[in-house]
């Protein structure tokens, strides 16, 4: 077993709407999405942002695109011009989340494309 970052297996869009973000990760494939569908709870993406998520935190399921949607409430410091943070967007939170590190099975982290930023490969 491997512990690697969401980094080294998804990507990330996010949104924003008042003191709401939206965060949803990509897996690069369907092994990757199995590992993070299993790791990824919305209990644990709440712990990792801790106080700056104070409402609360649902995941959605999208099987066919590979990919989990987080809506977290209370999550941007009041939001906008409200907001104290010095950068209270959901992009934020996006990058933050890529940082969680969670435990990957040996042959889906050696085959994680990212992992490493090793280049892509190539067929002659």
């Amino acid at each position: 077993m491997a512990t690697l970052q969401l980094r080294d297996l998804c990507g990330v869009r996010s949104g924003d709407k008042g003191d709401i973000s939206d965060l949803t990760l990509f897996a690069d494939g369907p092994e990757a999405y199995e590992v993070i569908r299993s790791e990824v709870t919305a209990e644990r993406v709440a712990d990792h942002f801790g106080s700056l998520v104070r409402g609360r935190v649902t995941r959605y399921e999208a099987p066919n695109v590979w990919a989990l949607k987080f809506v977290m409430t209370d999550a941007l410091g009041g939001g906008g011009s409200s907001s104290l943070r010095a950068d209270n967007l959901g992009k934020t939170l996006g990058g933050a989340l890529l940082r969680l590190a969670i435990d990957v099975p040996d042959d889906v982290a050696a085959a994680a494309p990212r992992n490493g930023r090793r280049p892509p490969r190539t067929t002659n």
